[in-house]
């Protein structure tokens, strides 16, 4: 670890412009890193918060082409409602770049030319799978099959989704072309690769000697399992059509690898930021003063843990990461996030839903976050996070600290009268807290800080629980000026430690209090946060109940995403056996209508109907019971199949069969092709 930096470099996942962004990227990602940059500004550190968007690769082209667009189009539309998105939580990159831009082709080209230069990578010429009818070489994700490891029958060519095996396109079994649906050839070319196996020995002493400590058990666990099943050379080129060229000879139609390309966006960001900002980048990036982290998911660890340190290193001028502490997963409503799937929470939907609660949806993800398991996410904890917890225990004191301070004060801080030990003890107690909350912030344990804030508010409501001070102002109205200092010296201590955690609230807390500029040390060296005599405003309410609708609007929507999925993902019964002309003429189907119905005695299933079917109208017994009551059946006109064999059901004979299907959430429903949910395929019974 790097003792007293110089400067800091914090750099966040580049998220994937093939779609917004989610609770997931934002619990793994984007608020654990935005609470460490906002902490260290605001112990006047020298910071550059450093992000973009990663917009190549096969999940661009993947979405391009069902949207029946162009990759262009792609990119643009999500990288503006991404920055859109983290401009309105409140995430405070100091740059936000993209990796179409100029000045990330040329960097990325640049660091690919410098290896290829010093020989640092070794060309081959591989069998790759090949779709003939697409006439292209098939990118890990254009191809699905079986899995070898666990016959899942999804898997991708570069990774099982159920078994989390890492694999090749090659390795499935029974590949398919996810563009044409065709059988793929195997098909020469020709790529470069870096030689993972080179850089062995350096990763066993940097991260499994150097890092044993004080790395993520995760993440350092994911590091050594690699490295100990011995490293293999990896493809840093690809055969696609979307993405920066590989700028060597003999190297037409082939691209950089995303996985490349990407983290170098770090490097081309920062360079865009110092440019705008009349810095100098290469400190950041090359300084061994400087401490460079990556806050990224555990699905990222190998990508920032091996292949760009050993890219780094191959450079040669670069720094490593410091620390490298990866999240794990965040589910929802006990299923995995999708973004294929639409099972997830959007944040600009979010923010259109909640308008003003950014941070109670960063309250909830910070005191839940997945630091060291998966944890679920559920809109109720959301709902008891910000009712029981901000309102009730922050919101509550700042509000009687600010509305008595207007009732007895009229708004002036007043001077306090002789301390008493509960008051010393308090006041020592909150001198405390940033140290407290600064140790668990530094080793990336920001559930632990966050708890630690909420103690500071704790505090504040003990001390004026036991103080009493709205009992005592008549009897003794000296003892209440100091009780009310006291409680407004912790109010202002809010402010400044929750900035980090709660930004929005502790804007709209400063602006109540009339806080000029504080910073984190402030809370503990200075005697006066809030001097007597200081004028503060009136009281607003920091965190609003969410009521119970609120929450079951967002219960219906993923509801309402559940049914979507299984009508998409419905698949139709195989064609039964072929019948002749002969054999269909036999089925005599009449339309019908029921004019009778009741549930058939002690028997869950059944419904005993009488049916006009034009010819006669007869008894019908219909296994419907538990999809339908006996009033819905009534009046209704019906498909009916009159010449089946009559049948005894329970001591009740039936002349004959109602016909009737199932929708995509598996209810019955009467033969009608417009019904809701029937599709294409599905089966009459």
């Amino acid at each position: 670890m790097l003792e007293n930096p110089k400067r800091y470099t914090i750099t966040a996942a580049l998220p994937y412009t093939n779609g917004p962004i989610h609770i997931g990227h934002l619990a793994g990602v984007y608020v654990p890193s935005d609470i460490y940059a906002r902490y260290l500004r605001l112990q006047g550190k020298d910071v550059a918060f450093i992000c973009g968007s990663d917009e190549h690769g096969v999940a661009i082209s993947m979405k391009a082409k069902k949207e029946g667009i162009t990759p262009q189009q792609v990119i643009d539309k999500y990288d503006g409602i991404i920055r859109k998105s983290f401009l309105d939580f409140g995430i405070s990159f100091d740059n936000y770049s993209r990796t179409s831009s100029e000045i990330h082709h040329k960097t990325a080209s640049e660091f690919f030319k410098k290896l290829y230069d010093n020989g640092d990578f070794i060309e081959e010429t591989t069998e790759q799978l090949y779709d003939a009818k697409a006439d292209q070489f098939l990118a890990d994700r254009f191809v699905t099959g079986t899995c070898p490891k666990c016959d899942n029958p999804e898997a991708y060519g570069d990774q099982c989704e159920k078994c989390g095996s890492t694999l090749n396109a090659t390795d499935l079994i029974n590949p398919k072309s996810t563009i044409t649906g065709e059988t793929p050839i195997l098909k020469s070319t020709k790529h470069w690769f870096l030689p993972l196996n080179r850089y062995e020995s350096f990763l066993k002493e940097w991260v499994l000697e150097g890092h044993k400590n004080d790395w993520k058990p995760n993440v350092y666990g994911q590091v050594k399992s690699w490295v100990d099943g011995g490293l293999e050379p990896r493809a840093v080129t690809r055969d696609l059509d979307w993405g920066i060229d590989v700028p060597v000879e003999g190297a037409e139609g082939k691209k950089l690898y995303v996985w490349f390309d990407a983290p170098i966006g770090y490097i081309s960001s920062t360079k865009e930021w110092a440019a705008r900002e009349g810095k100098d980048w290469e400190p950041y990036w090359k300084d061994a003063d400087t401490k460079l982290v990556h806050f990224i998911g555990k699905d990222n660890i190998v990508f920032h843990c091996i292949i760009f340190p050993a890219m780094l290193k191959a450079e040669g001028s670069y720094i490593l990461p410091d620390n490298v502490p990866a999240n794990e997963f965040l589910n929802l409503e006990g299923n995995k996030l999708s973004t294929s799937k639409n099972w997830a929470v959007w944040l600009h939907e979010y923010l259109q839903d909640f308008p003003q609660k950014q941070d109670s949806l960063r309250y909830a993800l910070t005191a839940n976050a997945p630091e060291t398991k998966d944890n679920d996410f559920t809109w109720k904890d959301f709902q008891a996070r910000n009712n029981n917890e901000l309102a009730a225990i922050f919101g509550n004191f700042i509000n009687r600290v600010v509305v008595l301070t207007n009732k007895y004060y009229n708004g002036i801080v007043p001077a306090p009268n002789e301390f008493s030990e509960v008051d010393e003890q308090t006041l020592a107690e909150l001198k405390a807290y940033p140290a407290v909350i600064s140790s668990s912030i530094e080793r990336y344990r920001f559930r632990e800080a966050l708890g630690e804030l909420m103690n500071v508010a704790r505090l504040g409501n003990k001390y004026l629980a036991d103080e009493e001070p709205w009992k005592m102002v008549k009897e003794n109205p000296a003892r209440v000026q100091t009780q009310m200092y006291v409680a407004l010296q912790i109010a202002s201590a809010l402010a400044v430690l929750s900035e980090p955690f709660l930004p929005f609230t502790a804007k709209k807390l400063s602006n109540i209090l009339k806080i000029d500029a504080l910073g984190w040390n402030d809370v503990t060296t200075k005697t006066d946060l809030l001097p007597a005599g200081h004028q503060i405003g009136q009281a607003e309410i920091l965190f609003a109940q969410i009521e119970d609708a609120e929450i079951q609007k967002q219960l219906d929507k993923l509801e309402a995403t559940k049914t979507a999925n299984k009508v998409e993902n419905a698949k139709a019964e195989p064609q039964k056996d072929i019948i002749t002309f002969e054999d269909f003429a036999k089925v005599d189907l009449r339309i019908g209508t029921i004019i009778e119905a009741e549930k058939m005695p002690k028997a869950n299933k059944l419904l005993v109907l009488k049916v006009d079917t034009g010819i006669d109208v007869r008894t019908i017994v219909s296994g419907i019971a538990e999809h339908f009551t006996p009033e819905e059946v009534i009046g209704k006109r019906v498909t009916v199949l009159v010449n089946l064999a009559p049948r005894a059901l329970r001591g009740v004979e039936s002349e004959g069969m109602l016909l009737l299907t199932n929708n995509a959430e598996g209810k019955l429903v009467f033969v009608n092709p417009d019904a809701e949910g029937v599709i294409n395929g599905a089966m009459i019974s």
